[in-house]
């Protein structure tokens, strides 16, 4: 097992813009350490040849089929309008 990474925990801290407790950096600079050192463990592995994915198993886009269908009406559009002015909806003024 490798030796423990050394992490400034603080700099890291402070490249993300966080304020920690000393708790908290002591805490966080062991999951980091974990996580540094599970990253190790992948590298001892020779990948060559294998392509990279998003997911360890296939996926798909599942799409409906582009069919045309009717929408709302006109009506059925603006029957929750809070204001509307003829077929329109109405709404405050936004530019002055």
């Amino acid at each position: 097992m490798p030796a423990a990474h050394q992490i400034d925990i603080h700099h890291v801290a402070t490249l993300a813009r966080l304020t920690l407790t000393e708790d908290e950096a002591v805490r966080y600079a062991a999951q980091l350490d974990g996580i540094l050192t599970y990253i190790d463990t992948l590298t001892r592995y020779n990948l060559d040849g294998v392509e990279p994915t998003a997911h360890a198993m296939p996926v798909y886009d599942v799409l409906r089929a582009d069919e045309a269908r009717s929408g709302f009406t006109q009506d059925q559009a603006l029957s929750n309008a809070p204001k509307r002015t003829a077929d329109q909806f109405q709404i405050s003024k936004v530019i002055e």
